[in-house]
């Protein structure tokens, strides 16, 4: 054996014992005639004493030439430590080691093995495999694995079948570029990695599966960001003879379950909010609702006054950012600022401090005057000591906007505390919107969405409020999981194409084996797929998913560590049958 236990476990109970440990050296301090080496593995750090007068003088001098990161083994006794160091599992005891073996010299690493490391981002992505030995992303990585056995426990108390779909496909429309792949045995023919598996998905409750669930990889071939990766992970699960209430009770029920288990957290409400109101209160469809500063929509107390900015106005619309009167016109104006840029692309912002003495002092104060200030602080719902924040401009452009200012006033104000929870639904989601520059309307979620059965009539004549059989579940601003009742007739399938814009020709081409499918009696279903990075990353208390990743991708889709994607040689392009431009 390499080991007899590990680097975490031994303590005041096993001294005197003869014990194997193997692991990499943290660190060691060479005091002359005694040298303290600490050796880490997964587990934890177990302190190494090599003592002049105690240890074979071949070990002592040995340990003498141990350097960071080298792999070694020791044999030896489990002592007393004299200075004990209660912030170690195994700080009351250390080993006096009587033989040691290296097995593996290692190079100094480009960055320290520290929780507090001196390394940046780039070097630490190029030796992932260094990082990984980092208490913070191994822990991630251990909790990531936590978390996915808890679902994997949940669905299959509930019946659920783990089962596998293929990765080669056919390429779909699904509303973002699909990876493609080569294939060498079909020239000039091409598979494509899926963006999700939903087709294999309702295929398999066509087969009569019943409840399917898989923990998968999806591919999308879109731009990057923090949350975002080219490849990700979802909780991927499909149920039959089912309608949205029991889709929302079941996966409402798994995220209790991992609060609870994961985080030791009771959350009993989930409220349900309509995609509507979620536009129009928060002014998006993923609302973090651990605060308030719900959206006031002002036009008909600000609008026909003597100012021009708001009358000229599709939308007047403020929030009360509570406790904030008190801002300096430094603070206000940073603020301004940061509405201007180009990402948030605000022309100007009014506001109005409501002060402890019940009076207004705002910054249109010229034309509106305190009993106009005092009903704009009814609808916004300030506070004496609030400040209300305004901008105006077209409707769905400025709720974009003031929702950005909301959710970075929250972060400033330090009101989305990571260790609290507030999960919610939203649901009755269009069920098509409208490409302006093509004209042409396309499916909010995908095309095997199911309209609402009473909206059925609407998609000849306003396709545009046609609501969706659709739901998403957020957690804390995030939209963490979403899903549908899809259609599950030829007929409605066909009708769901055409407002698409397919030919019969094209949605054969695309789908004609799910439609195909449906003619052998296809059962009503529904199902959801959850974002397993996003939901870990946000259980863990982070805003990104890259540290729950073992081998993440960098803002350009790189994995700088082995130098992918990467250009193929000509032999391989000819066997493909492929010609670059």
């Amino acid at each position: 054996m390499y080991r007899s236990h590990n680097c975490g476990e031994l303590n005041a109970s096993h001294i005197n014992q003869e014990v194997t440990l193997a692991g990499w050296v943290q660190k060691s301090r060479d005091k002359g005639f005694m040298n303290w080496v600490d050796l880490r593995d997964r587990y934890g750090i177990t302190q190494l004493l090599f003592d002049e007068s105690r240890s074979e003088k071949s070990v002592f001098e040995l340990a003498k030439t141990l350097g960071r990161e080298f792999v070694v083994q020791v044999k030896g006794t489990v002592i007393e430590r004299e200075a004990k160091n209660k912030n170690m599992a195994t700080g009351e005891i250390e080993i006096l080691v009587k033989e040691m073996t290296i097995l593996n010299a290692a190079l100094t690493p480009p960055f320290t093995i520290e929780d507090e490391t001196d390394g940046g981002e780039d070097i630490r992505m190029k030796y992932r495999y260094l990082d990984i030995r980092r208490n913070p992303v191994k822990n991630s990585l251990l909790f990531r694995h936590k978390v996915a056995m808890e679902v994997r426990k949940y669905l299959s108390d509930l019946d659920f079948c783990e089962v596998e779909t293929p990765y080669l496909i056919k390429s779909t429309p699904e509303g973002a570029r699909d990876f493609v792949v080569p294939s060498r045995m079909n020239e000039g023919q091409f598979y494509a990695l899926p963006q999700s598996p939903q087709t294999f998905k309702q295929l398999l409750m066509v087969g009569g599966m019943d409840k399917y669930f898989q923990i998968v990889k999806c591919f999308r071939d879109e731009d990057l960001r923090a949350d975002r990766q080219p490849e990700f992970t979802q909780i991927d699960c499909e149920m039959a003879f089912v309608e949205q209430e029991d889709i929302l009770n079941v996966f409402e029920g798994l995220t209790r379950h991992l609060l609870k288990e994961i985080k030791g957290i009771e959350v009993e409400k989930f409220p349900r909010i309509t995609y509507d109101y979620a536009m129009k209160t928060y002014g998006n469809d993923k609302p973090d609702i651990r605060f308030e500063m719900k959206f006031g929509e002002l036009n008909e107390v600000a609008q026909h006054k003597d100012f021009p900015v708001f009358n000229a106005a599709e939308l007047v619309v403020g929030i009360a950012a509570p406790n904030c009167a008190n801002y300096t016109r430094k603070e206000i104006d940073a603020l301004i600022d940061w509405v201007k840029r180009p990402q948030v692309g605000a022309l100007g912002m009014v506001y109005v401090k409501c002060e402890a003495d019940g009076t207004y002092k705002s910054s249109v104060d010229k034309f509106y005057d305190q009993e106009d200030l005092k009903k704009w602080a009814e609808i916004t719902g300030a506070k004496a000591g609030d400040m209300i924040f305004v901008l105006s401009g077209p409707a769905d452009k400025t709720r974009a906007q003031l929702s950005a200012l909301r959710m970075e006033l929250a972060t400033r104000l330090g009101l989305r505390n990571p260790a609290e929870f507030a999960p919610l639904w939203v649901v009755d989601f269009p069920l098509l919107e409208l490409d302006e520059e093509s004209g042409r309307w396309h499916a909010m979620h995908h095309p095997f969405t199911s309209p609402k059965p009473e909206d059925m009539e609407l998609l000849a004549t306003n396709p545009g409020k046609v609501r969706a059989n659709a739901y998403d579940m957020v957690l804390n601003g995030n939209e963490i999981g979403g899903g549908s009742i899809r259609i599950h007739d030829k007929a409605t399938q066909q009708l769901m194409f055409k407002y698409l814009g397919f030919t019969e020709e094209e949605a054969r081409n695309q789908f004609g084996f799910l439609m195909d499918a449906f003619q052998f009696g296809a059962p009503p279903h529904g199902g959801l797929a959850f974002g397993l990075d996003r939901l870990v990353a946000i259980l863990g208390g982070q805003e990104t998913i890259r540290d729950f990743i073992a081998f993440p991708k960098n803002n350009s889709g790189r994995d700088v560590m082995i130098d992918a994607p990467s250009v193929i040689d000509e032999a391989q392009l000819n066997e493909l049958h492929i010609k670059l431009k």
